[in-house]
């Protein structure tokens, strides 16, 4: 088997970029969850706060847990990450430039069907999930 390290997959390092973006600005972020007491007794009879804004029940309940939510779920997507990764397959080729590459941790064909999920819930083609920073 060839245990060369080859360059990371670009996708998968803009996926990387998106889930470690999302994951320290919500980290940053102050949680709601105190706030959200609070304003829960301002609901008046319509079920809303009245601020600029219009917050339901639902939308305070969310508030509340979001940012916890949010940590755990882009932590997770980061631990998928690290977990499923393209390998040298160490198989013979013809094309030396771009060997044939297997996930190292599910052994699929890269990229594997859990990348390609990963890929797709951020809404875009697997070439274009991210946007090239410039």
């Amino acid at each position: 088997m060839n245990t060369e390290r080859h360059p990371e997959d670009p996708q998968r390092r803009r996926l990387r970029e998106h889930l470690e973006t999302i994951f320290i600005r919500t980290d940053k972020a102050a949680s709601w969850h105190d706030e959200a007491d609070r304003l829960r007794g301002l609901v008046n009879h319509e079920g809303y706060v009245p601020v600029r804004t219009k917050l339901a029940a639902e939308d305070l309940d969310f508030l509340a847990g979001a940012r916890e939510d949010l940590l755990a779920f882009s932590e997770l997507g980061l631990r998928l990450l690290d977990l499923h990764q393209p390998r040298d397959a160490g198989g013979i080729t013809s094309d030396a430039a771009h060997p044939i590459l297997r996930c190292r941790s599910c052994m699929w064909r890269w990229p594997c069907p859990t990348f390609r999920a990963m890929s797709e819930s951020f809404g875009s083609a697997p070439d274009t999930i991210l946007p090239e920073s410039a």
